[in-house]
């Protein structure tokens, strides 16, 4: 069985091995062929009489990375699914009532059905690797356990304990797993085999069952009908709907899967999780994110739209012109990848004051354990913080991220590029101003990008990298390594008014005020944006980017476009909540909520003046379908213009950039849900009502009548 991706060996010691290692993949993981290999060295395992211990290794660097989700998104017959995931507890059924004593050696991560194998044994040892996780994630994919993980980790840890691994997808460490009882010992790196082939002989011949295949067996913490079962669930439910808003489907079935499974005896149990399993791999959000948050996440952290055939850049000096949030923030992270860091503003009390934000950051990480005081010193050693433009001098590249306005940025453009080598690059950290205009500034236009930040800048990973039209495919690379080197994901925009992330997330904010001068209550519209699964309402959303920057973009582009710029009822709002309101925003004081400190926000009373409430109310799903569909027909156009690449790069933007509905896959994702015939449908209706803005582009409705495939990166 040399050929086997689970290799089949049996020692003269009666300990049979098997060592999962696919040659074919640089990790292992659970698809049609290997997990055919397994059944096959199950089965020689306990019939053969010689055999006397089973030992599960692997022999790659970590263990099991779990199913191959290629292999789920294949999936395309419900009852063969079925049957194939009952093979599956069958055979790992088969391996914990053998009779003979079974461990694994976990020398890495081990994830998903990759930590189901391991719970089917009866010894979990686990090598010492602080970078290895242990866990079963499957949620965070819309799926849930298919390989007996909901019915072996309540009856191991119970119910109370178990739970929230299942519900919310946490893995942790070797050390943390064997602190939760995920495992049974740790020992260190590269004795993992060594340490279970000794308890196999230590247990030879003994009577080594399973917990819950015991005499007498009780649920740790009592059953599903014992108080704190019962108290758990009644908490458990509404918990999980308060935080899922019922957009995904699968805690919910995790719940049941516990809740039916463990009244049940063992392989009932596995019965009921197969069927929720089923139910869960078939459905809409679980396909969705798996093709956006596993599989296009992947080709956007490649780097895939990076050009070909120019050498990799490694960025040492940096400078960052403005010392306000976004561009401390910039500096932190930064400094905290390793690079030096000159941080200039106008005063040098402004510029201290962006470093102290770094300060404030390390302080918090130390305090939860995250860092150490060393390594914090370390990162604030290479932040300078000045007000000298001669300090720039040796730079690799010049971030400005000053204010809004273009004549300002441009000031500063000019100033910093007369200090840098020839080979330097110039960047904006812009959100709306378009970068072949700001590019005009620099000397070398070729040299000069756009590179949109996200705040705050220490906890958002995405970096909107924007192409001028002067912008060489160098320059481009370059940016994208630096992007890369600061442990960021980028995706690549085209140069255009609002770009990608500012424009999309825009129409979001721009539909909310629409409803609110339609005389739509301010707590359903925000309600109405946050159960259909975005972060915040667009009311709220706007309070945070605040409604004085709205009111400058606005009359910037109204400037810009000239006779070309239409006004629409969101001008007026805006110019009535700052000029005549004097409502600014969040962190103004307030804007459409009021904001006291140790308190809930609060709509502000005087929009019941301003915007009067009419009645009757429009319908909840009426308004979810004109927030999410505004956003995803102009996250089509974007596509079609060429203002963003690929339907990878629209999907995983929006839901890094702005936070759009995991569940949907993101803006493209959701057409691609609901199917183009059925999108350009509800389109047309909502066109028919609220006006053109919901049209459908041509290419859309070409898609619908089967004319053209969907869209393709």
């Amino acid at each position: 069985m040399n050929e086997e991706i689970f290799r089949f060996s049996v020692g003269g010691d009666g300990v049979a091995t098997l060592t999962f290692d696919d040659s074919g993949r640089s990790m292992n993981v659970l698809n049609e062929a290997s997990l055919a290999s397994l059944y096959r060295g199950i089965e020689a395992a306990v019939a053969d009489p010689q055999v006397k211990a089973v030992l599960i290794e692997s022999g790659k660097d970590d263990f099991i990375a779990g199913a191959d989700l290629d292999m789920v998104l294949a999936f395309d017959d419900r009852e063969k699914t079925f049957q194939d995931t009952l093979a599956l507890h069958r055979h790992l059924r088969r391996l914990e009532t053998c009779g003979k004593p079974v461990a694994v050696a976990i020398n890495g991560t081990a994830l998903g059905g990759g930590f189901e194998l391991c719970l089917a044994c009866h010894r979990r040892i686990a090598g010492d690797r602080p970078k290895a996780r242990i866990g079963l994630p499957e949620v965070t994919l819309g799926l849930l356990p298919g390989g007996g993980g909901t019915q072996r980790l309540p009856r191991l840890l119970g119910i109370r304990a178990a739970l929230p691994l299942l519900l919310e997808g946490k893995t942790v460490a070797p050390a943390a797993a064997l602190e939760l009882g995920l495992v049974h010992e740790v020992v260190p790196a590269g004795s993992e085999s060594e340490a279970a082939r000794a308890w196999l002989l230590a247990n030879i011949g003994k009577d080594i069952l399973q917990p819950w295949d015991a005499k007498g067996y009780r649920i740790p913490g009592g059953p599903v009908q014992s108080p704190q079962g019962m108290e758990t669930f009644f908490a458990g439910n509404p918990m999980t709907l308060a935080k899922t808003r019922d957009n995904y489907p699968a805690p919910r079935w995790i719940l049941s899967c516990v809740y039916e499974g463990l009244q049940t005896d063992f392989d009932t149990g596995c019965r009921t999780e197969a069927a929720y399993f089923v139910e869960a791999a078939f459905s809409p959000e679980a396909r969705a994110m798996i093709r956006t948050v596993f599989i296009g996440m992947g080709r956007v952290k490649r780097q895939s739209a990076r050009p070909t055939g120019i050498a990799p850049r490694r960025f040492s000096r940096v400078g960052v012109l403005g010392a306000g949030m976004m561009g401390a923030g910039i500096a932190f992270a930064q400094a905290s990848a390793g690079i030096d860091t000159v941080l200039l503003d106008v005063t040098t009390e402004a510029a201290e004051r962006g470093k102290r934000h770094a300060q404030d950051l390390l302080d918090r990480r130390m305090a939860k354990g995250r860092t150490t005081q060393e390594a914090a010193a370390a990162v604030l050693a290479r932040i300078l913080p000045t007000t000298d433009y001669d300090a720039l001098a040796g730079c690799d590249l010049v971030i400005e991220a000053v204010f809004e306005d273009r004549a300002i940025k441009a000031e500063v453009t000019r100033a910093a590029e007369a200090r840098l080598a020839r080979d330097a690059i110039v960047a904006s950290n812009t959100s709306t101003l378009p970068i072949t205009g700001l590019a005009r500034a620099c000397a070398r236009p070729e040299r000069f990008i756009g590179l949109h930040f996200f705040s705050p800048v220490d906890r958002m990973e995405l970096v909107e990298v924007i192409v001028g039209e002067a912008t060489s495919d160098e320059t481009l690379a370059h940016a994208m390594d630096y992007v890369k080197q600061i442990r960021k994901i980028a995706i690549v925009v085209r140069d255009s008014r609002g770009f990608y992330t500012s424009r999309v997330c825009a129409s979001y904010v721009r539909e909310g005020l629409r409803m609110l001068t339609e005389g739509i209550a301010p707590a359903l519209i925000d309600n109405a944006g946050t159960l259909a699964g975005m972060p915040v309402g667009p009311l709220a959303l706007a309070d945070e980017l605040a409604l004085d920057t709205i009111l400058r973009i606005n009359r910037q582009n109204a400037a810009d476009l000239g006779a070309e710029y239409e006004r629409s009822p969101v001008d007026d709002v805006v110019e009535t909540m700052v000029e005549r309101c004097h409502r600014l925003g969040k962190a103004r004081g307030g804007g459409f909520y009021d904001y006291e400190p140790g308190r809930h926000r609060r709509i502000w009373p005087g929009l019941a003046e301003r915007f009067p409430r009419r009645d009757p109310q429009p319908a909840l799903d009426v308004l979810q379908r004109r927030l999410l569909h505004v956003q995803a027909i102009d996250a089509a156009r974007c596509l079609e213009a060429g203002v963003v690449r690929s339907a990878t790069d629209a999907d995983v933007g929006a839901l890094l950039g702005w936070g759009f509905p995991v569940c949907r896959g993101g803006p493209i994702g959701l057409i691609r849900q609901l199917g183009a015939a059925t999108f350009c449908a509800e389109c047309d209706g909502l066109a028919a009502a609220y006006g053109p803005r919901f049209t459908p582009t041509e290419r859309l409705r070409r898609i619908a009548r089967g004319d053209e495939p969907f869209y393709a990166d």
